[in-house]
């Protein structure tokens, strides 16, 4: 049973009244999800230590459990000891350069890449191929945006995060132009860059499938239709993933009177909450579900808990991690960590 299905426990006539909107889909993608259990089948089949390149996903408490576990997480490559113990590069993805130094130093590695970052990256290599110079719509700094960068050759590709910057950028060929986009954007947001692009460069070319994630859109959808009336939004996730802090943004826009990025229940300002208040809650796409549970139960503490199911979206997708792990079995509470629930 989980904390979606227990009643709520008797409640005091002094315990307020509190209407709790939950989102689905929320939480972990088929991409977290396949990264996360790369991490989890290295380290039973090789053992510890198990190298990881980066965050594997944008969260503590996941990063934490993988460390607990034997993985030892590292910015870059030279961090990593002539060991023979395999190196695993982030969801997010990375730039051609990582696996050629790691080609060069004879290192077993493991690449976790998100199967849609890939597809975005065969995106702009399409462009490149097709003679188009390379409009990468993203955040600047950002590891995917980086690895996405990498992908391509140089003076081939060029980002742009704000209509400001349509309007600044005089490509060499506007006849010769294709874009593609971080897969973690605001929906919203990025139709207008794309519509401002469009405008100035009418023969521009669009990517053959849409860029952005379909975890990323549907977390984003099930938010507006939560947000309107809500006097509180709480989104679940890390400071530094960019789909939490799009959930967030959108929240707001889309009616909840204020809106926050949480990391945990602890963060939540309960005592500010008044009796009949309305709070809505999602996670991002790398945010275990675990963490909602907690601020759930934390809710019921307090409140006397009207639970309200916001579905927008049902999510059956499923990437299989390599061949080369899918014979390793997992303990129930392997998979339990990989999901989410623990």
């Amino acid at each position: 049973m989980t904390v979606l299905d227990m009643p709520s426990p008797n409640v005091a006539a002094t315990k307020p009244a509190l209407r709790l909107k939950l989102c689905e889909p929320r939480g972990f993608c088929a991409g977290v999800d396949r990264a996360i259990q790369i991490v989890v089948l290295a380290l039973k089949k090789y053992g510890a230590p198990v190298y990881v390149r980066h965050e594997i996903v944008h969260n503590k408490y996941v990063v934490d459990g993988l460390r607990d576990m034997g993985a030892v997480f590292v910015k870059e490559l030279h961090e990593v000891p002539d060991d023979g113990q395999p190196v695993v590069f982030s969801a997010h993805g990375v730039p051609k350069s990582v696996p050629a130094r790691a080609e060069a130093r004879d290192m077993f590695y493991l690449d976790a890449t998100c199967p849609l970052v890939s597809k975005v990256h065969k995106q702009g290599l399409r462009h490149v191929k097709l003679g188009r110079h390379v409009l990468l719509i993203g955040h600047a700094g950002h590891p995917e945006v980086v690895g996405t960068l990498g992908q391509l050759p140089e003076g081939t590709v060029t980002l742009i995060e704000t209509e400001e910057d349509v309007s600044a950028f005089e490509p060499a060929d506007p006849s010769a132009l294709g874009f593609i986009t971080q897969t973690t954007l605001s929906v919203d947001d990025t139709a207008g860059v794309v519509k401002a692009l469009q405008a100035k460069f009418p023969e521009m070319q669009a990517p053959s499938s849409e860029s952005i994630c379909y975890a990323t859109t549907n977390r984003q959808d099930a938010v507006k239709v939560a947000a309107p009336e809500t006097d509180l939004f709480v989104v679940v996730g890390a400071p530094n993933s960019s789909n939490s802090k799009r959930l967030v943004e959108v929240a707001k826009r889309f009616g909840a009177r204020d809106a926050m990025l949480v990391e945990n229940e602890r963060e939540i300002p309960w005592e500010s909450l008044k009796t009949g208040a309305t709070i809505a809650l999602s996670a991002g796409a790398s945010a275990p579900d675990i963490l909602i549970d907690a601020i759930i139960a934390k809710a019921r503490e307090n409140f006397d808990v009207d639970l309200e199911i916001v579905q927008t979206a049902e999510e059956n997708e499923l990437f299989p991690v390599m061949r080369s792990l899918r014979d390793v079995p997992l303990t129930e509470a392997d998979m339990a960590f990989v999901n989410g629930s623990a």
